[in-house]
């Protein structure tokens, strides 16, 4: 429900956002807002609009999912070299190592091992979407070797915007898996954003003896991989509708499923060197420790463990922009690729949330290794190839002929969510996704379509049956999303000057849960090619809707 307006409240406030010409809230907006002039509603009086109804999408809220959002390694690693190094001889591993997390000395049988990791929703369920958080947050601790024991929440969340319930789910779900590896959460910290993060500042506990650093990979070494790769690409097909349930589901149990037991065993089998695969994808993490180790690796293509469909999407082109990111800051390890489809190295590059642990060990023990993983529950572990001699850190990658990549069947597959529009029986029920789809909805349409009389000709409803075909063709979930579709019909119609088209638009995007701002957003970019003309026809609309 609304919140009960305070009249007294709001004129104290909006006086003061007034004589000051910004809005106390957000000092980049004039005073009265657009959310006010549209919907008598004053955030800064604490006036709450009501919450979206119907099922959220937690990853068509964010511009990146997943450690996609992250800073690219290149950027990050340019920002690093500008700040002074801290000389302190309890730091065993610090911020010039670039490993997993940092090592702080206690005494000769202890130290402290200390990370932490934010990131925006990888998957659309909340709870789940915790999990994910919290299982990638404890991952670097559990890369280095170490026991996390405790944890600080770092959340933001657009409050106020959305339902307080999916900060409660996001949050339930990260103390459930925290709980899951036996680690307390003892605080946290929030702040609002409009975009949803979460993570958590992890501390834990080693022994200063047993550190699997990113730096001691030998050569004749095995390198066992223990989740498969994908997250990054089947998040990104789920957010464009071009992921099948099937496949995101298989993405969120990886992600979800904790790094503790490979950790733990590791060991056993007298690991070298270790990192986990996340934000930077298999190619940053493998640089970073092949450069670190002075070897140079290969890799076996067919050996890698990928998620469903990743080969589907690789070969439709459905590859997300980090990608790019990581082969601009990485690319220039990979030395030579023998074998493999050069669009098959993409997912070398792609940035993985809550991926596997990468681990060198002895070549003697690979194969025991990974049937232990296996015997443990982690089925998808394997040796993906070797460290080859001492070197610079160059990877090479090698193909067998055993996996190729499929044809291309992009029209094939579709997620349920959003829905496909059915096929069109007829030319009314084809139009349904356009705004001139039932005319029964708009009258100022029945005009228009109203057939000529006298010398109709069948060629006219042909060819208008062929239209409202091709109408529900283009606006069917592709490339593009429907909500992103819904925008560009509100900005396009508005660029038209089609006012049944506005009514449809707007109507559809509000069941759809648009706000307020972002249908305005959306006419605005048709005002900003249109200029004053569209902004007197869209302002004219607004007063009469």
């Amino acid at each position: 429900m609304k919140t009960k307006k305070d009249i007294e409240k709001r004129r104290r406030v909006m006086q003061r956002s007034i004589q000051l010409g910004h809005c106390i809230c957000d000092p980049r907006k004039p005073c009265p807002c657009d959310i006010f002039r549209n919907e008598d509603i004053c955030p800064c009086a604490g006036e709450e609009r009501e919450p979206p109804t119907g099922p959220i999408r937690l990853t068509e809220l964010v511009e990146s999912a997943g450690c996609a959002s992250k800073i690219d390694q290149t950027t990050l690693q340019r920002v690093m070299a500008a700040l002074p190094v801290q000389n302190d001889p309890k730091v065993l591993v610090g911020m010039p190592a670039g490993d997993d997390a940092g090592v702080y000395l206690l005494d000769e049988k202890t130290a402290l091992v200390q990370t932490v990791d934010v990131f925006s929703p990888s998957a659309d369920d909340p709870y789940v979407f915790g999990q994910i958080a919290a299982a990638n947050s404890l991952s670097d601790v559990y890369a280095m070797g170490g026991r996390p024991i405790s944890a600080l929440s770092i959340v933001g969340f657009p409050a106020r915007k959305l339902p307080d319930e999916i900060l409660i789910q996001i949050l339930r779900g990260g103390l459930d898996k925290m709980a899951e590896a036996s680690v307390a959460v003892i605080g946290g910290h929030s702040i609002k954003d409009n975009e949803i993060k979460a993570g958590f500042a992890v501390t834990g506990l080693i022994d200063p003896g047993r550190i699997a650093s990113n730096a001691a990979a030998r050569p004749g070494d095995r390198l066992v991989l223990t989740k498969p790769l994908g997250t990054g690409i089947i998040s990104f097909a789920g957010q464009i509708g071009m992921a099948s349930e099937e496949s995101v589901a298989a993405a969120c149990r990886s992600m979800v499923a904790l790094n503790r037991r490979a950790s733990e065993l590791m060991f056993e089998f007298e690991a070298h060197a270790c990192t986990d695969v996340t934000g930077f994808g298999l190619m940053g993490h493998l640089k970073s420790m092949a450069s670190a180790s002075k070897v140079d690796v290969e890799i076996v293509w067919d050996d890698v463990p990928l998620l469903p469909e990743v080969l589907e999407c690789i070969a439709d082109g459905v590859i997300p922009g980090g990608v790019e990111r990581n082969r601009e800051s990485s690319g220039d390890a990979l030395a030579a690729v023998d074998g493999v489809d050069p669009a098959g190295v993409e997912i070398f590059f792609d940035p993985q949330t809550s991926g596997g642990l990468l681990i060198a060990l002895p070549d003697s023990k690979a194969e025991a290794f990974v049937e232990r993983l296996h015997a443990e529950g982690i089925s998808e572990a394997a040796v993906i190839g070797r460290v080859l001699a001492a070197g610079t850190g160059l990877i090479n990658v090698r193909g067998e002929g055993r996996r190729l990549l499929p044809a291309a069947k992009r029209a094939a597959r579709k997620s349920p969510s959003p829905p496909a529009a059915a096929e069109p029986s007829s030319p009314k029920e084809a139009a349904a996704p356009s705004c001139c789809a039932n005319p029964d909805e708009h009258p100022e349409l029945q005009e228009l379509l109203k057939e000529p009389s006298g010398n109709e000709t069948s060629g006219i409803k042909e060819i208008e049956s062929k239209f409202q075909t091709f109408l529900a063709a283009v606006n069917k979930p592709g490339r593009l999303d429907a909500r992103t579709k819904r925008a560009m019909g509100i900005a396009l119609s508005v660029l038209a000057k089609c006012e049944p088209c506005v009514k449809h638009h707007v109507a559809e995007a509000r069941k759809e849960g648009f706000s307020a701002e972002e249908i305005d957003e959306a006419a605005w970019m048709a005002i900003t090619f249109g200029g004053s003309p569209m902004m007197m026809f869209y302002n004219e609309f607004k007063r009469s809707s």
